[in-house]
């Protein structure tokens, strides 16, 4: 069947839409690190990180670009998905992509807000949680991220859990990513998505990886391989016996970029201080803190994040040629 507009506010771009019918790979990108993740400015001292980075344009920008070149290089076609003007636009132009960048408020999109956003003519990035509902929308398989959005630290008193963790245990992907982030509480986290009956298979790694820090070694994993290829066959095999839920790959920040986590963990505390005070809460407390971590690493977190981030791509789009 033809992957035309399933919904008069829904739109595949004509490559992500050709690529889709032939069963050629295609790789889902999010959006809210486009719109509320990464730096507004230029910084040319991540161009050693990649050559395809763009030096000259804002981080952001730069960021959103050089994860689609990674897909495309790793012989798969990129589909960033995003609201724009109240349409679903998965696989967004250059045009388009450069338009969201430069939206002055862009909304933050979970899976909960799509319908609405898209009946009031919105835009906005995309979490884990909407991009999800993008691939179920469009029926793309793999999607790449950096981490994961889970239980948060002191949720037996707020509650506070991902939309993301959900999103996950009911959608036929494979969703590539450093684990989750490392602001949340890992072992909750990890309990959370066994219980919600989704495979997390660990890529070269037999622990849990913490985002921008190695993986914890009191984490264990119950699977891991040493081979893209390996994931897509386990997903097969996962769908082929009746279970909906998703795949979750994940595999460690590249080693020289990676953060020790007593290090990290001294300046999370001095930002959860900085996060109260400020009185931040809500969908507005992940950008804080990564905005706040990378100033008191002096970039560090930054420049791990830029590279789990590609790392993720590339791997997404081996394991897409291989579905």
């Amino acid at each position: 069947m033809p992957h035309a507009n399933t919904h008069k506010h829904i739109r595949i771009h004509k490559d992500v839409a050709a690529a889709l019918d032939k069963g050629a790979p295609v790789v889902a990108l999010e959006t809210a690190v486009l719109t509320h993740g990464l730096p507004r400015h230029a910084v040319p001292t991540l161009r050693d990180i990649s050559n395809v980075w763009n030096e000259i344009l804002p981080a952001h920008v730069a960021l959103a670009m050089a994860m689609e070149q990674t897909v495309r290089d790793g012989g798969a076609t990129p589909a960033t998905c995003a609201v724009i003007d109240g349409e679903l636009v998965i696989g967004l132009s250059a045009q388009e992509l450069e338009s969201l960048a430069a939206h002055q408020s862009p909304m933050k999109l979970s899976a909960r807000d799509l319908a609405g956003a898209m009946h009031s003519a919105a835009t906005g990035g995309l979490t884990v949680a909407a991009t999800l509902s993008a691939c179920a929308a469009a029926e793309i398989r793999v999607f790449a991220t950096g981490g994961i959005g889970g239980v948060h630290r002191g949720w037996n008193h707020s509650l506070d859990i991902s939309a993301d963790l959900a999103a996950l245990a009911r959608s036929r992907v494979i969703t590539v990513c450093a684990g989750a982030k490392s602001i949340l509480d890992l072992p909750a986290t990890l309990e959370a998505l066994d219980s919600l009956g989704v495979p997390v298979i660990g890529i070269q790694t037999k622990h849990f990886p913490c985002f921008s820090s190695p993986p914890d070694a009191s984490l264990a994993l119950a699977s891991s391989v040493q081979a893209a290829d390996e994931i897509a066959a386990i997903a097969r095999t996962h769908w082929a016996l009746g279970h909906h839920s998703g795949v979750l790959a994940v595999q460690a920040c590249p080693a020289e970029h990676a953060i020790d986590r007593g290090e990290f963990e001294k300046w999370y505390a001095q930002t959860e201080i900085a996060a109260r005070n400020d009185k931040t809460t809500g969908a507005a407390v992940t950008p804080f803190f990564l905005s706040h971590l990378a100033q008191l690493s002096g970039g560090k977190t930054l420049r791990a994040n830029v590279a789990l981030l590609l790392h993720n791509a590339r791997t997404a789009a081996a394991i897409s040629t291989k579905m």
